[in-house]
Formats: C-alpha cells, sequence, structure tokens
C-alpha cells in the first residue's frame, strides 16, 4: 500500500503495532460518541477494495481514516471514514487527512466520493464541506449510537472536479 502525505499529516498502512493506540483513539469518548464500538480487528480484515491508514503527525498515531472502493466501473466510486483523537481536534489535521486520502482516490479514478457522518456531527461537517463535500440527503434513523437509539446520518457526496 501506498503512503500519502497531506499538507501536515501522513496517511501510512495500518500494522499490527498499532492496535494499542487505535483502541485508545476510538475509546476517548469524543470519539466513541460517533464511533458505537468499532470492532479493532476488522480494520486489520483483507478485503478487496477496504484499506485502512493511520494518520500521523510528526511520527505519532492521531487518528485512523479508511476507504472502500466500489470497483464496479459502471458505479466506481469511494466512500472515506475517519476518527481522530480529540486531542488533535480543532487544527485541521482531518480536514488535511480527509482531502489527501480524496485526491488519492480521484487519482486512482474515481468520479464521485461519500461520506456519512452523524448528522449532529456539526464539527465533521464543517471539515468535510471545506474538502468540497456536499450533503446530499438525511439517512434517516442510519446507525444505532452507544446510547441503543438509532442517529441520523447524513450522506455528502464530493465530484472528482469539486476537490478542493
Amino acid at each position: 500500500m501506498t503512503v500519502i502525505t497531506g499538507e501536515r499529516v501522513r496517511l501510512r498502512p495500518i500494522v499490527a503495532t498499532d492496535r494499542v493506540r487505535l483502541r485508545e483513539i476510538l475509546a476517548t469518548p469524543e470519539v466513541a460518541r460517533w464511533w458505537a464500538e468499532p470492532e479493532i480487528e476488522d480494520f486489520y480484515a483483507v478485503e478487496e477494495g477496504f484499506t485502512v491508514y493511520v494518520i500521523v503527525l510528526d511520527g505519532e498515531v492521531v487518528g485512523v481514516i479508511q476507504s472502500a472502493e466500489e470497483p464496479d466501473p459502471q458505479y466506481r466510486h469511494a466512500g472515506i471514514d475517519i476518527a481522530l483523537h480529540p486531542d488533535f481536534h480543532g487544527r485541521g489535521l482531518g480536514t488535511d487527512a480527509v482531502r489527501a486520502l480524496a485526491r488519492h482516490l480521484v487519482a486512482q479514478g474515481h468520479h464521485r466520493l461519500t461520506i456519512d457522518p452523524a448528522a449532529a456531527n456539526e464539527a465533521a461537517i464543517r471539515a468535510y464541506t471545506k474538502v468540497g463535500f456536499r450533503p446530499v440527503g438525511v439517512l434517516r434513523d442510519y446507525e444505532r449510537g452507544p446510547d441503543g437509539t438509532w442517529h441520523d446520518g447524513l450522506l455528502m457526496d464530493l465530484l472528482a472536479g469539486e476537490l478542493t
């Protein structure tokens, strides 16, 4: 897998020794609020079209970002998902990581990208908008939250020419 470089962050392939740090990141209340108990081992599962990178800033793993690619030529597109340790929120690092991965995916031939934050995750939505993602629609009762109730998601997409 390729190492992807943003303006400030580097995205490198996930390795076995990242497990402890990823558990720390995903267990923080600010991240766990949006990521309902993901199974760490899912990040390591080998699945065609599914790629996982850790987000590295100055040698430290500060988050995880993944893409899921649809290889069918009639529907070729990719989706992105990201989690960033709260100590690094508000610095533009998530935006930088999403932009870097989006550029990579567009260079790989994807004409459209999607991302689906929780509809209430205003900070994430602002970050994705800075990259060029636009709201497409609300996904009602889209995912079950850690509290056991269903929450809406916001489907956002970006066409290759809209990438900032």
